[in-house]
């Protein structure tokens, strides 16, 4: 029999948090949801910044090359090496951002829900399921804006050698 993964695990718990909060009249749910959102705000922002700075870079290619090939193992890259490196990073972060804002919508979403519930009636179990699920939606989006997050050390280590970026890619996908 397979262990459950702790997605399952977590979204069981998603399941019993909003069959709690339904009950509950207390602003507990309200701080709970807020700490989430803030997490998922803080990468929101720190990627739109990473690109940022990687438009930036993109003008200062030519620049890089020389400090780059001092780290790098085996032939130096090229302008045009450098560029497919930059915009792989830009494609991964963009990706990373779009996931965090739609989570952040989403736990918005969830909040909304959850503070729309009428406390002096019982809470219809699909809708108990329906706001749980929407709850698990947002953290898989923040899930995989983290995971571009781990993946942006392989792409880093491309800069050195092609051939480290695939142990790191192997290595990050043995961790995940």
């Amino acid at each position: 029999m397979r262990r459950p993964s702790l997605s399952m695990l977590m979204n069981e718990q998603r399941y019993n948090w909003v069959t709690q909060a339904v009950h509950r009249d207390t602003p507990m749910d309200a701080i709970l949801s807020g700490n989430i959102m803030s997490s998922v705000s803080f990468f929101a922002s720190t990627t739109a910044l990473l690109i940022l700075a990687l438009f930036t870079v993109i003008g200062q290619l030519p620049d890089m090359a020389p400090a780059l090939s001092t780290i790098t193992f085996g032939a130096s890259h090229s302008e045009a090496d450098l560029q497919v490196h930059n915009i792989a990073m830009l494609v991964l972060f963009v990706t990373a951002f779009l996931s965090f804002t739609l989570s952040l919508r989403q736990f918005n979403h969830f909040c909304i829900l959850v503070g729309a519930t009428d406390h002096t009636k019982p809470t219809p179990p699909e809708e108990i399921r329906t706001i749980a699920r929407i709850n698990a939606m947002a953290a898989q989006n923040f899930n995989a804006g983290i995971r571009a997050y781990y993946f942006a050390i392989p792409m880093v280590a491309w800069f050195i050698s092609s051939w480290l970026s695939i142990v790191v890619t192997l290595a990050t996908i043995g961790f995940l």
